[in-house]
């Protein structure tokens, strides 16, 4: 094993540690506060932000990290809360369309805050300005469909503010 595979597993080691101590952070301050798991409030919050607030049930089930019949018995359980509604899609008599409630909003809004608190307890307010930004454009990159590492592995690569789109915030989570 050489220094640059035990460096690698050693970042993906810190970066599991992280996740896992902010993903349970999240489910418990929502759960108690909103009623709401972490992937219900991505949910909602990914209805809020498409166009129409709604999705097909299946773009829904490629941005949240669950199975197909996980997926539909959560939004089960958000259209018995009112949050969402189901509706045929238009286009296609076999799609479903899964559609943001104004209840739904107003839960989001509530859920929004304390989101936004525990990501900042939890990680933001540990960093400096740069470092936020470098993160948000470091996770942007990883995270879109076409990221494909191109050098030699672990190539350092300078990311500034200027990797926004014009208008995105500065921090990846705002309270609204």
């Amino acid at each position: 094993m050489g220094a640059e595979e035990y460096a690698c597993a050693q970042a993906w080691a810190a970066l599991t540690a992280a996740h896992a101590r902010i993903a349970g952070l999240l489910a418990d301050a929502l759960g108690r506060s909103c009623g709401l798991s972490v992937n219900e409030f991505e949910m909602l919050l990914r209805l809020d932000r498409a166009p129409g607030r709604r999705l097909r049930l299946g773009e829904l089930n490629e941005a949240i990290p669950l199975t197909q019949p996980a997926l539909s018995r959560a939004v089960t359980r958000l259209a018995e809360r009112g949050w969402l509604e189901r509706a045929g899609a238009p286009d296609d008599g076999r799609g479903v369309l899964i559609l943001l409630t104004a209840a739904g909003e107003a839960a989001l809004r509530v859920a929004v805050p304390v989101h936004a608190r525990v990501i900042r307890a939890a990680l933001l307010d540990r960093m400096s300005a740069a470092e936020q930004d470098m993160l948000a454009g470091v996770l942007r990159r990883v995270a879109a469909p076409e990221a494909v590492p191109s050098g030699r592995p672990g190539a350092a690569r300078s990311v500034s503010s200027s990797a926004r789109s014009p208008g995105e915030p500065k921090l990846p989570i705002t309270e609204q």
